[in-house]
């Protein structure tokens, strides 16, 4: 399965950088990642999602299935995420696309064209510590698909 992770900003502490390597070298033995960093938008009244949005529905490679990250999405443990990523591989989906938006949030026509949103929790993270987050859900959904030790 082809993985892609689609974020507004890029990130600037190394030890965000070097944790999100680690599991994107983890990644790696499950398939191909792919991580597409888009620039934040400022208008005169602060970030303009509505332009980000575009920008972001553009990176999208075509056919993938999006997974949208927003508060206002539905929560899941990792089992529930797991369960999400194998039924999407059993039918054949080869691609998901997760976007992280940036201080703002993500464009409602973003949140409209995404396949599934999903929450991680209600309360609001800096998007470089979600990036982080997200990698290191993603290669436990993974694991624990394949039974591996690394979920307990």
């Amino acid at each position: 399965m082809n993985i892609n992770v689609i974020c507004i900003g890029g990130i600037k502490e190394k030890f965000y950088k070097d944790a999100c390597n680690e599991y994107v070298k983890r990644l790696g033995r499950f398939g191909k990642i792919r991580v597409t960093e888009l620039s934040e938008v400022r208008g005169q009244n602060g970030q303009d999602i509505d332009k980000e949005g575009k920008a972001v529905l553009k990176a999208i490679p075509k056919g993938s299935y999006i997974i949208a990250l927003c508060v206002e999405g539905n929560k899941a443990s990792s089992e529930k995420l797991a369960e999400k990523i194998k039924t999407l591989s059993l039918a054949s989906v080869g691609e998901m696309t997760f976007i992280i938006g940036g201080s703002d949030g993500l464009s409602d026509e973003v949140k409209t064209a995404a396949d599934f949103r999903l929450s991680f929790s209600d309360m609001t993270f800096p998007h470089m510590l979600m990036r982080v987050m997200l990698f290191e859900q993603i290669y436990r959904a993974f694991t624990i698909i394949e039974g591996s030790a690394y979920h307990k």
